[in-house]
């Protein structure tokens, strides 16, 4: 927000140079950025009187004028413009002066033109940064000829003698403070910093006779989005040119004169906040305003001159016929004032700020009006910015405001007050500031103390609760005052049981050797063709982003897998000979009847080597170390059954995956990935992956370790080799094992399986090295002998014979 120093001290004297300003603003809370002079590049450049003109001697097309500067004799300075005669005043840049040339600055000195001495030049606006919307009686390709409006005391510095010396303050406002998006606002804000009185007086007009409800109608079709629209006419409107004093005031404050009724708006958008539209009647079909949704695929050409589709979402003003307006971003093309406009009505409403931020962001069209609207204003500030355009067009002489206007008010009247506890204001700032003090400064910005409550004024919506009246009573006390206090005592901080698994997990994985990634949750729907997921496929119900930066990035992910096998690709693609990744992240499960997903935390694991050095068998290990790690119960390892709740299924080996349970929960999926997969991916080689549901592990899994001593008695070990057919799953020999051997079995391992020569077509060779122990005394041959006879006709019973 940029502050003209001349316009704030229409309403406040703040009596101190602009540095102390700054500075106390600053700490005050409202955060200055810089400052500076208008015009700072101009040096040297003066009101100059044209007392004489001749032709040039050696040109058709110069003259050699003589100009009172204010010094002892009149300078001779050249020029080619044509416009210039005598008695004229006019802009002289002076023997070492400095002004813009094509946007730079340049110093201008003695020098001789086709012969003749000029001791210096005469300005056109360009030359001084300005432009016609600055001076509209001026010509674009000529001197600038001083008007009635300006100065004409010769020899006055030219910045000063046409209003181009004022000082511009830039504060950053934050996005709770939209009232400070203001030269009202900021007033106050300085008032009650320098604790002087401020000058805002309501706005009064006279105004004629007449019924603007027999000329126009508005209706207000959702409330929601537009609490509050107030129309305003003004007839026998008479369009042109600002008076100077308006033009300086937009001008300082970075907003371009255009005319009158135009300039009007602007005015009052910076002086009171509150955008505003000035709509020609003659464009608005039926004289009615409707504001209302779009319609789908509904079109408007804004004031800018580009057509733009709109979308239901988006509230508009729209006439009889069609949208006139963006609601709270932009006027329609002919909606405008124009030259021969002669009845003008003003728009003064309220937008809701989230409708009007989505709606520019979507049309990529942020404006002044929307900056303010989306950050949030009262109602309340419509009634009075209204009866200011109303003032100024009376001020002006511009039009005749008709004395009665539309006010649609739809608001709902809310309790504003705010409990004010001074003793709970000091436990929170760790002040000491009298009660009495602190209602002080409360007042001083505008707050009424009343039945323990202090309730804000209007312009102050991000007042809510207690720490804000806080904060209100610190930044007015000074926050350089604020006593350091030392902290009494330290929060011992605790790892949550999630965070403490999650931790467990990471290190075991790093452990392994395996690498740890982390990538974008948002991936595109083509992965999953990548996966090969089916169409049908539950996880392809995706959420998707509503303003993705790209195809690749359109979609939430509902499972990791993809984000993996593209670290695996890039590290293959750059000729990497193995790559081992893993990655704890989320995955976003969209539930009907709900906004947001569900995010449950999964482990994905990828792995490839060129040189062949991994297995399927690679895979199970980490992940049954994995599983030992973090305590796991006892489960089970078995191929997908058709009720699989992993979908990802279709992306492995139909023959080399399988899945881990345990207590009737699928905890974990991993195998070989299809070759189609992989080619898919561009990966030449046998690549293997893994997803872990860590939220159904971390429940099963065991934080309090069960102690238990040491051994007092040595262990027997026996290898058992078998044949069984190939279907034969490890998992349900591993569980007939442990079921025939009872408590003196300590462990069971499998070591080795083999398919070959010697061994029948179909079948496998499994060999298991069993550890018994007794924990009641050493366990003989005799005792290990009879429970491996057990063991052995309990896989008879599977169809797993002894191997000889």
């Amino acid at each position: 927000m940029d502050l003209s120093m001349r316009w704030l001290a229409d309403y406040v004297d703040c009596k101190c140079d602009t540095k102390k300003f700054c500075d106390e603003m600053t700490l005050s809370g409202s955060k200055v950025e810089c400052f500076g002079e208008e015009g700072d590049y101009l040096s040297n450049v003066v009101v100059g009187h044209v007392v004489d003109i001749v032709p040039h001697p050696n040109s058709d097309h110069m003259f050699i004028c003589q100009i009172d500067v204010g010094e002892d004799a009149p300078v001779q300075i050249v020029t080619g413009a044509q416009n210039v005669k005598k008695g004229d005043y006019v802009p002289a840049a002076k023997h070492k002066s400095t002004v813009l040339h094509e946007g730079k600055p340049v110093k201008i000195t003695k020098g001789k033109l086709r012969g003749e001495p000029s001791n210096g030049m005469l300005c056109s606006l360009e030359e001084l940064g300005l432009t016609l919307h600055d001076f509209p009686y001026a010509i674009e390709d000529g001197i600038f000829i001083l008007g009635d409006d300006c100065d004409k005391t010769v020899g006055m510095d030219i910045k000063k003698a046409i209003g181009f010396d004022d000082t511009i303050v830039e504060f950053e406002i934050t996005s709770n403070r939209p009232d400070c998006l203001s030269v009202t606002g900021l007033a106050r804000e300085a008032a009650a910093t320098f604790n002087v009185p401020v000058n805002i007086k309501e706005p009064t007009f006279k105004g004629v006779d007449g019924d603007i409800n027999e000329i126009m109608s508005v209706e207000i079709h959702n409330a929601d989005l537009c609490p509050r629209y107030m129309a305003g006419y003004v007839k026998n409107v008479k369009i042109g040119p600002s008076p100077r004093w308006l033009r300086e005031r937009l001008r300082a404050s970075g907003v371009r004169p255009i005319n009158n009724f135009v300039d009007i708006t602007n005015f009052v958008m910076l002086e009171y906040g509150q955008p505003m539209h000035a709509f020609d009647l003659r464009y608005v079909s039926g004289a009615k305003i409707n504001i209302r949704n779009a319609k789908a695929g509904e079109k408007i050409t804004t004031l800018d001159g580009q057509e733009r589709e709109l979308s239901e979402e988006m509230l508009v003003i729209a006439d009889a016929e069609k949208p006139v307006a963006v609601a709270g971003v932009m006027g329609g093309e002919y909606s405008g004032i124009m030259d021969d406009t002669t009845a003008v009505v003003f728009e003064s409403a309220c937008f809701d700020g989230a409708s009007v931020r989505t709606t520019a962001k979507k049309l990529g069209m942020r404006t002044d009006a929307s900056a303010r609207f989306e950050k949030g204003l009262d109602p309340e500030n419509t009634y009075y910015a209204l009866l200011r355009a109303f003032e100024l067009v009376e001020e002006l002489g511009c039009g005749e405001v008709v004395r009665t206007y539309i006010d649609c008010d739809k608001t709902v009247k809310k309790d504003k007050g705010v409990t004010f506890d001074p003793d709970w204001i000091n436990g929170f700032l760790g002040t000491d500031i009298p009660a009495a003090q602190q209602e002080e400064y409360l007042t001083r910005l505008g707050f009424e103390i009343k039945d323990g409550k202090a309730y804000a004024p209007y312009y102050r919506i991000d007042i809510e609760c207690k720490s804000d009246l806080a904060e209100e009573v610190a930044r007015l006390y000074g926050y350089n005052n604020i006593p350091d206090t030392i902290i009494r005592g330290v929060a011992q901080a605790k790892l949550t049981r999630k965070q403490r698994f999650e931790r467990t997990v990471t290190n075991a994985m790093l452990g392994m050797g395996v690498n740890e990634i982390t990538t974008f949750s948002f991936i595109s729907p083509k992965y999953f063709d990548k996966i090969r997921l089916p169409q049908d496929s539950k996880l392809r119900n995706t959420v998707v982003i509503s303003n993705p930066l790209g195809e690749d990035t359109s979609v939430m992910r509902t499972t990791i897998l993809p984000s993996v096998m593209e670290v695996l690709a890039r590290n293959y693609s750059f000729r990497n000979q193995e790559c081992y990744a893993f990655e704890l992240g989320s995955e976003y499960l969209p539930v009907e009847g709900e906004v947001l997903p569900t995010e449950p935390e999964r482990l994905g694991i990828g792995l490839y080597d060129s040189n062949g050095k991994l297995d399927f068998y690679t895979i199970k290990g980490m992940i049954e170390e994995l599983f030992d790690k973090c305590g796991a119960p006892a489960y089970e390892v078995a191929r997908p059954t058709e009720n699989c709740t992993f979908g990802e299924v279709s992306a492995f080996h139909p023959g080399r995956v399988a899945v881990i349970t345990a207590e009737g929960k699928e905890l974990a999926i991993f195998g070989e990935l299809h070759p189609e997969t992989c080619e898919n991916y561009g990966i030449g080689c046998r690549a293997y992956a893994a997803k872990v549901n860590i939220p159904e592990l971390m429940e099963l899994c065991a934080e309090q370790k069960t102690y238990k001593p040491l051994p007092k008695f040595p262990a027997a070990t026996r290898d058992l080799s078998l044949i069984c057919d190939d279907e034969l799953p490890a998992a349900v020999i591993e569980k007939t094992i442990r079921d025939a051997a009872g408590s003196i079995l300590e462990s069971v391992t499998l070591f080795d399986i083999y398919k070959g020569q010697q061994i029948a077509e179909g079948k496998k060779s499994i060999s298991y090295s069993l550890t018994l122990r007794s924990h009641e005394g050493t366990l003989t041959d005799d005792q290990a002998d009879k429970t491996m006879d057990k063991v052995i006709k309990a896989l008879a019973a599977e169809g797993a014979e002894l191997r000889m």
